[in-house]
C-alpha cells in the first residue's frame, strides 16, 4: 500500500477509557517510541491522540509545535487508531438524539426485544434504556409468500423476488402523505437522525430506501437503514443495530472531523485509518457506529495473534486482557474468531466482530466479605474514585490486594495521585482498610471456631486475589469449552495493565503450562493497530436449500460482491496482488436456528472445498453430533476483501551474552509467606535470558509476576515466555469445624461452574428449539443424599425442584445403582414438575462409592398427549398429557436403552382411560435431546472427577456441605432483616419475636392459594404453611409439591439479593407445609401441565406479597401452542412486572418463574403459516400507584392455514393485585377475530380449530402498582 518512507513517522494509537497509548515507529530507532497519556486532561490538551503525535513530532524534529497551531503532516507517513469514543457514548448514553422508524404494529418491538430479563433474580427487572427518543410507525407491509401459496396466488397479485430469493408480496406500499408530517414533527423536536427497520427489509429493502430518500429530502442529517447495515433475517437485532449506528455514527463523524481538522492538510491528505470491531481497518468515510464499539479491544486481539501465534508458540492462544475497569477474553488458533451478534452495554449489535467477551471488572473489581465468604466483583470501583491506594477516598479493590502483596511496586508506578497529581500509591491507607476488614473477618471466624488462628492482612489480600483469579477462570473455561476446545491445550496470551500480575496463577488454575507476555503488553492494543489489514465486507441474504443449483447461484452472488469489495480496496490504493478474498456461506440445518458462517477452504490445487462438508465438520466440532438426512439451508452470502499491509515487523534480538541485571530486591507475598524477590527490567534483558521464579519483571509500567515453580524465558523477539512447571494445586487441609473463607468462595465458583458447563453442553448438543434457542432447561449438581449443591440459574421454575426428583430416585433404586447407569423421570409424583420437563439423572461414583449426582432437566416440545405440543388446555388426568415416567434406566451399565425409552414415549400408559392416548409425535427429537442431556451429565461427571483429583474426595465433599451452610446463613440473615422490616400494622407479632403474615390469592376458577408465613426473627427461620389452600382441581393447574418448593426458593433468592449459590442450604431454615389433596399437592392421577406454568406464578405472587417485596406481576405465562399434523409451535408471552417500594414495574417482560425467549417476528413469519399484525405494549394496563406496574403485551396473529390453536392462561378473571395502596394491573384477555369480523372471547383456557384468515388476539396482564397514587 504505497512505498515505505525512511524519513516519515508511523503512529499507532489506542484511545482507551482511562489512558491513550501511542506507539510510533521513528526512522533510525528500531525500538519505536512509546507514550502513555490520560485520555481526558482538559487542563493540558483538547485531544490525547493529537497531543501524543504533537509531542513525538517535536522530539523527532526538534521544532516546537504550538498547541494552537495545526500539526504539519509532511513527516507523518500514516496514523492508525482505535478509539473508545463509540463505546463510551453507548455506555454513558451520550449519543445523538435519534428516532426509530418501524412497520405499523411494531412500535415497541425493540423495547420488548426477546422478552427475557437480564437477571432472573432482580425484582426491579432493570433493563438498559432505549437509544431512541421517539418512534414513528410506517403504514406499509411486505409479506413472504409461503411455498403452498405460490400455486394458488391470484394472477393479478404482483409477486417480487427478494434479494434472498424468497418471493414477497407488497401488501401495502409506503404512504408518503401520512409519513411526511410524522418526519417533519421529529425535525421540529430537534431530532435529525433516524434508524429505520421495516418488516422483511432484509430481502425487500425498497421501502427502507424510500423512507431514507424522503427523510434526507426533508433535512435529516443521518439515516441508518437496517437492510443496508446487516441484511440478515431477524428484525429485532437488525433494528437494534440500526439504532446503535444512528446513535453513534454522528458522534464518531464529529470526533473524526475534529481530529483531522487539527492537521495541516495543505500539502496533501492525512493518511489515517481506524480500527473496526472485526479487527480490520477502515478509512474515515467508512468508519461507522455499529462497527466501532470494539475498536480498542480488537487492536489487542490483532496484536497478540499476529506477534505470538506461530512465532512464539504453535498452541492456540487465549487472549487475556486485564485492565483497570474490565477484563476481556478472546481466542486465536490461526484465524480470527468472529461472531455476527453481540450485546454491548445492553445494545444488541448484529455485524461481524471479533469474539471478545468481557468477563470481569478488572483491577477495579470491588472486594467484599459477605455471609462468611470472600466476594470479588462484579461491581467495580471505577477509575474515579478508584481503589483506596489512588488517594481519592475509594473502596478496596483487586489493585489494593496486589499492592499489599508486593505484586504492584509503588517505585515503578507513576506518581500521579493526590491533589497535585504528584504522589505515589498510598500503601498506608490500603493497609489500614485491610486491617479494618481483617477485624471483621477474624471476628466472624472466631464466632464459628474459637480456637481458630487469626488471618493476617497478607493472607486476606492473597485470598481475595485467589478468589479474583477463580472468578475470571470460570468464564474462560466456559467460553473455550462451549465451543468444543480443551482449555488446558492453550497458551495464555496476557496483556493489559493488570494481566501479567495474575498470569501464572490463572494459567495454573486452567491447567495451562505456558504464558506469553508481549514486550508491549501495556500498549498492545495500540501496537496491534499497525499489524491490522484493511477490511472491506459485503453481504446479502440468500434463502435456499443447499444443492448444485443453489451453490451455483451462491457462487454468482459471491462473484458480484467480490467485485464490489475489490473496487473499494482499489480505490484506497491496493493493487490486486495485495488483496486477499474470503467467501462465506451462512448455513444451518433445516428445523434448527443455529447457523454457522462457513468460510470456503481452498485445497492445495486451488479448488474450493464443499461448503456442506465444512459445515458438517464445524457443526460436529461445536455441537458434538451430526444431523443425518436433514437438509442444509443457505441463509446468507458474505465476502471479505483483505487489503494486506504487512507494515510493522517484529524485531529479532541478538542472543544475550551476559547474565541479566538485577535492578533491586523486593519482598513479595506468595502462598508460603514473604519472599525476597529479584526485580529485572525487560529493556535490560536479552534473547535467551532465563529467570527462575519467584521474580518480578518490569515491562514498562506493567508488572510481570513470575511465581515460584515457574520460569521466565526472554524470546527471540523480546517477549516473555513463562513456563508453568506445576499445574496441579496442592491438597487443601480441611478444618473439621469451619470452612476456610477463601476456599469457600473458590468452591462456590467451581461448583457453579460445573453446573453452568453442563448447561452449555446441553445447549450445544440438543436439537430442539425449546432447549437450544429458548433455553428452557436447567442443570444441577447434588450430594450423595440428593441434596442440591449448585443449580445454574437457567429457568426459575426448575430451581431446587430437581432435588425432589433425585431424592425420589435414590429412595426407589436404593442399592441398585451402578456406574454407567443413567436414570430418567418426569412424573410429578416422582419429583417432576409437568410432563414435558424430562429429568435425566446420573449417579457419580468414585472407587465404587456413590459420591455425587448430576442432573439435567429440559422441556421437550412433544411427549404425546391429547393435543400436539403436549400442553392441552383441557386435560383432566395425567395420562392425557403424554408419556409419564416414574423410574427408568435410560442407560444401564453404559448401554443406551433405546427400545425401552421409545416404548415409554410412544405408548403412554392409559390403562385407566377408555381412550387410547397418542404417543410422542417427535420421537427422534426426544431421543436426540435425551442423548444431549446424558452428554451434559457426562460433562459434569468429568469436571467433578477433575475437581476430586485436584483437591481429594474428602475436601470436595466437605466443601459441598460448607457451601450449603453458607447459603443457609445468607437466607437466615435475610429472614432476620425481613422480620425486622415488616411493620406491625401489616403483621401480627407472635410469641418469641416471631412475625406472622397471612396472604391469599385466587386462580381464575376461584381456587384459593392461602399462605400463613411465620418468621422467627431470632433464629432467622420461616414456616410457609399453605393450609387453607383449595382441593385438587378437575383441571390441569394442579401443581406438584416440587413446583411450590421452586417458587419459595426463587423468592428467597430474590430477597437475599446477593450472588449466593442455589442449593439445599437455601431451604434449610425454611419449613414448607402443603396439605395433601390440595391442588398444590395433588394425587398422582391429577393433570398438572398448567401447574408448572400458571400456578407457579400465583404461588410466587402470594409469597412475595407476604414478604411485602413487590406488587403482583402478570401471574401467568400465557402459553400458546398451534399446529397441525406436520408441525407444532409453542411460545410463552411476557407481560407487566409488579412495582416495588422504589421502582416502577417493567413492561413486556417475562416474569418470575420463566425467562424463555420470544421468536423474532421475521423468523415467526418465515417458518410458520402466520402473519404477525401487532406485537407491542398494552397501554395503561399496569396498575397505577406511587410506582406504576409494568404494562402487558398485545399480540395479534393471523393464521394463513387452518390449524389447531391452544391457549393456556390465567389472570383473565382475577387481576394482578397492587400493594400498599397501589392499583391492580389490568386482567388479560384472549379473543378470536373470525373471518366475518366477529370478536369472540375465548376465556383463559381453550382449544380452537381456526380457519385461514382468522386472527388470534392475546392481551396479557399488567403488573400491580405500589403505593397510593399521588
Amino acid at each position: 500500500m504505497g512505498s515505505v518512507s525512511e524519513e516519515k513517522l508511523r503512529f499507532c494509537i489506542d484511545r482507551g477509557g482511562t489512558f491513550t497509548d501511542v506507539y510510533a515507529e521513528i526512522p533510525g530507532q528500531p525500538d519505536g517510541r512509546v507514550l502513555k497519556l490520560l485520555s481526558v486532561d482538559p487542563a493540558n490538551y483538547d485531544d490525547a491522540p493529537v497531543e501524543g503525535i504533537r509531542r513525538i513530532l517535536e522530539e523527532y524534529t526538534g521544532e516546537k509545535i504550538s498547541r494552537t497551531s495545526k500539526i504539519p503532516i509532511d513527516k507523518i507517513e500514516w496514523i492508525r487508531m482505535g478509539t473508545t469514543v463509540a463505546t463510551n457514548a453507548l455506555l454513558e448514553r451520550k449519543g445523538e438524539r435519534i428516532a426509530l422508524c418501524v412497520t405499523q404494529g411494531f412500535k415497541d418491538l425493540l423495547q420488548i426485544g426477546n422478552q427475557a430479563r437480564p437477571n432472573i433474580f432482580d425484582l426491579t427487572v432493570s433493563k438498559p434504556s432505549n437509544l431512541y427518543e421517539e418512534v414513528i410507525e410506517v403504514d406499509e407491509r411486505v409479506e413472504l409468500v409461503l411455498e403452498k401459496e405460490k400455486e394458488n396466488q391470484d394472477p393479478s397479485a404482483s409477486l417480487i423476488e427478494g434479494v434472498s430469493g424468497e418471493l414477497v408480496k407488497v401488501v401495502k406500499p409506503i404512504d408518503e402523505k401520512t409519513l411526511k408530517p410524522l418526519l417533519k414533527g421529529l425535525l421540529e423536536k430537534g431530532i435529525s437522525c433516524l434508524a429505520v427497520v421495516l418488516m422483511h427489509s432484509y430481502t425487500y429493502p425498497q421501502h427502507e430506501m424510500d423512507v431514507e430518500k424522503l427523510a434526507v429530502s426533508l433535512g435529516f442529517r443521518h439515516v441508518s437503514l437496517s437492510s443496508a447495515l446487516t441484511p440478515m433475517v431477524r428484525a429485532v437485532p437488525r433494528g437494534l443495530t440500526a439504532s446503535v449506528d444512528a446513535y453513534l455514527t454522528p458522534v464518531i463523524k464529529e470526533y473524526l472531523s475534529g481530529f483531522i481538522s487539527k492537521f495541516d492538510e495543505g500539502q496533501g491528505k492525512l493518511n489515517v485509518l481506524f480500527m473496526q470491531s472485526d479487527g480490520g481497518l477502515a478509512p474515515k468515510n467508512r468508519f461507522s457506529g455499529h462497527k466501532a464499539v470494539l475498536s480498542g479491544p480488537a487492536g489487542g486481539v490483532v496484536g497478540y495473534s499476529q506477534t505470538l501465534f506461530g512465532l512464539e508458540t504453535e498452541k492456540p492462544l487465549i487472549g487475556f486482557d486485564m485492565g483497570g475497569t474490565s477484563t476481556d477474553v478472546s481466542r486465536y488458533a490461526g484465524s480470527y474468531e468472529q461472531v455476527l451478534e453481540t450485546q454491548i452495554a445492553g445494545a444488541i449489535i448484529q455485524a461481524p466482530q471479533l469474539d471478545i467477551n468481557t468477563v470481569a471488572a478488572g483491577g477495579g473489581s470491588k472486594l467484599k466479605f459477605q455471609f462468611g465468604a470472600f466476594r470479588v466483583g462484579p461491581e467495580s470501583v471505577g477509575a474515579h474514585p478508584g481503589p483506596v491506594c489512588y488517594r481519592k477516598g475509594g473502596e478496596l479493590a483487586v489493585t489494593d490486594a496486589n499492592l499489599i502483596l508486593g505484586f504492584v511496586i509503588p517505585d515503578y508506578f507513576p506518581s500521579i495521585f493526590g491533589p497535585n497529581e504528584d504522589q505515589p500509591l498510598d500503601i498506608q491507607a490500603t493497609r489500614q482498610e485491610f486491617q479494618k476488614l481483617a477485624c471483621e473477618i477474624n471476628s466472624y471466624r472466631m464466632s464459628q471456631d474459637p480456637s481458630i488462628k487469626d488471618m493476617t492482612v497478607e493472607e486476606i489480600a492473597l485470598g481475595f486475589v485467589n478468589v479474583a483469579d477463580e472468578t475470571m477462570c470460570r468464564p474462560i473455561r466456559q467460553l473455550t469449552e462451549m465451543k468444543g476446545h480443551e482449555t488446558k491445550n492453550h497458551a495464555l496470551a496476557c496483556f493489559g495493565g493488570a494481566g501479567p500480575q495474575h498470569a501464572c496463577a490463572i494459567a495454573r488454575s486452567l491447567g495451562m503450562r505456558e504464558v506469553l507476555i508481549h514486550r508491549f503488553c501495556g500498549i498492545l492494543s495500540a501496537y496491534g493497530m499497525g499489524l491490522a489489514d484493511v477490511i472491506e465486507e459485503a453481504q446479502e441474504p440468500y434463502s435456499a436449500v443447499y444443492g448444485p443449483e443453489s451453490v451455483l447461484e451462491a457462487s454468482r452472488r459471491e462473484a458480484i460482491l467480490l467485485k464490489l469489495v475489490r473496487q473499494k480496496l482499489q480505490e484506497q490504493g491496493f493493487r490486486d496482488e495485495n488483496i486477499t478474498p474470503e467467501t462465506y456461506l451462512n448455513l444451518r440445518y433445516e428445523g434448527t436456528d443455529t447457523a454457522i458462517m462457513v468460510k470456503r477452504r481452498m485445497t492445495e490445487d486451488g479448488f474450493g472445498c464443499d461448503y456442506a462438508v465444512e459445515f458438517e465438520k464445524l457443526f460436529q466440532q461445536e455441537y458434538g453430533f451430526k444431523l443425518h438426512n436433514r437438509n442444509i439451508l443457505i441463509c446468507d452470502v458474505r465476502v471479505r476483501g483483505i487489503g494486506v499491509t504487512n507494515i510493522l515487523k517484529p524485531q529479532a534480538l541478538k542472543h544475550a551474552s551476559t547474565t541479566p541485571k538485577v535492578e533491586g530486591n523486593y519482598k513479595v507475598y506468595f502462598g508460603n509467606g514473604w519472599q525476597d524477590t529479584p526485580l529485572y527490567k525487560l529493556e535490560n534483558m536479552g534473547y535467551g535470558h532465563v529467570i527462575p521464579g519467584p521474580a518480578i519483571i518490569m515491562n514498562g509500567n506493567s508488572t510481570v509476576i513470575v511465581e515460584p515453580n515457574c520460569k521466565a524465558i526472554i524470546t527471540k523477539y523480546g517477549n516473555i515466555k513463562i513456563e508453568i512447571e506445576s499445574t496441579s494445586s496442592s491438597t487443601i487441609e480441611v478444618a473439621e469445624k469451619v470452612a476456610d473463607v477463601v476456599q469457600l468462595s473458590i468452591f462456590n465458583h467451581r461448583f457453579m461452574g460445573i453446573a453452568e458447563q453442563m448447561g452449555r453442553t446441553l445447549q450445544r448438543t440438543s436439537i430442539s428449539t425449546n432447549i437450544k434457542e429458548r433455553l428452557d432447561f436447567s442443570c444441577a449438581l447434588f450430594g450423595p443424599d440428593g441434596g442440591l449443591v449448585a443449580n445454574a440459574p437457567h429457568v426459575p421454575v426448575h430451581l431446587g425442584a430437581m432435588s425432589s426428583t433425585v431424592g425420589w430416585q435414590l429412595n426407589y433404586w436404593g442399592e441398585n445403582l451402578n456406574e454407567g447407569d443413567v436414570l430418567v423421570a418426569n412424573h410429578p409424583s416422582a419429583g417432576g414438575s409437568h410432563l414435558p420437563d424430562i429429568t435425566v439423572i446420573t449417579p457419580v461414583f468414585d472407587n465404587g462409592k456413590l459420591v455425587f449426582f448430576v442432573a439435567s432437566r429440559g422441556h421437550h416440545a412433544e411427549i404425546g398427549g391429547i393435543t400436539p405440543g403436549s400442553m392441552p388446555p383441557f386435560s383432566k388426568f395425567i395420562w392425557e398429557e403424554g408419556a409419564a415416567i416414574k423410574a427408568f434406566k435410560l442407560v444401564e451399565k453404559g448401554i443406551f436403552q433405546e427400545e425401552g425409552i421409545t416404548k415409554l414415549l410412544r405408548f403412554p400408559c392409559s390403562d385407566e382411560s377408555a381412550v387410547k392416548i397418542p404417543g410422542t409425535r417427535r420421537l427422534q427429537d426426544n431421543l436426540s435431546d435425551l442423548r444431549a442431556q446424558v452428554a451434559a451429565n457426562q460433562r459434569g461427571i468429568s469436571l467433578i472427577k477433575e475437581l476430586i483429583e485436584q483437591y481429594s474426595l474428602k475436601t470436595v465433599q466437605a466443601y459441598m456441605t460448607y457451601v450449603q451452610l453458607n447459603a443457609e446463613e445468607a437466607v437466615r440473615e435475610m429472614l432476620k432483616s425481613v422480620a425486622a422490616r415488616i411493620s406491625s400494622e401489616s403483621a401480627k407479632l407472635g410469641e418469641r419475636n416471631s412475625v406472622t403474615i397471612e396472604e391469599e390469592d385466587y386462580m381464575d376458577d376461584g381456587s384459593i392459594i392461602h399462605l400463613k408465613l411465620t418468621i422467627d426473627s431470632d433464629k432467622g427461620e420461616a414456616f410457609f404453611d399453605f393450609s387453607g389452600t383449595s382441593s385438587e382441581v378437575y383441571a390441569n393447574w394442579n401443581a406438584p409439591q416440587a413446583v411450590t418448593a421452586a417458587a419459595v426458593i426463587y423468592c428467597l433468592r430474590c430477597l437475599v439479593d446477593v450472588d449466593i449459590p442455589l442449593n439445599q442450604g437455601c431451604l434449610a431454615p425454611v419449613k414448607i407445609h402443603i396439605p395433601q389433596g390440595s391442588f398444590l399437592s395433588p394425587s398422582d392421577k391429577a393433570a398438572v401441565v398448567g401447574g408448572n406454568v400458571l400456578t407457579s406464578q400465583r404461588v410466587t405472587d402470594v409469597v412475595l406479597t407476604a414478604f411485602q417485596a413487590c406488587a403482583c406481576s402478570q401471574g401467568c405465562m400465557n402459553n400458546l401452542t398451534f399446529g397441525d399434523n406436520t408441525f407444532g409451535y409453542y411460545e410463552t408471552i411476557g407481560g407487566g412486572s409488579g412495582a416495588g417500594p422504589t421502582w416502577d414495574g417493567t413492561s413486556g417482560v417475562q416474569c418470575h418463574m420463566t425467562n424463555t425467549r420470544m421468536t423474532d417476528p421475521e423468523i415467526f413469519e418465515q417458518r410458520y403459516p402466520v402473519l404477525l399484525h401487532k406485537f407491542g405494549l398494552r397501554e395503561n394496563s399496569g396498575g397505577a400507584g406511587l410506582h406504576r406496574g409494568g404494562n402487558g403485551l398485545v399480540r395479534e396473529i393471523e393464521f394463513r392455514h387452518p390449524v389447531v390453536v391452544s391457549i393456556l392462561s390465567e389472570r383473565r378473571v382475577h387481576a394482578p393485585r397492587g400493594l400498599k395502596g397501589g392499583k391492580d394491573g389490568a386482567r388479560g384477555a384472549n379473543y378470536l377475530i373470525t373471518k366475518d369480523k366477529r370478536r369472540v372471547y375465548l376465556g383463559g383456557k381453550n382449544t380452537v380449530e381456526v380457519e385461514a384468515g382468522e386472527i388470534l388476539q392475546i392481551l396479557t396482564p399488567g403488573g400491580g402498582g405500589w403505593g397510593s397514587p399521588l
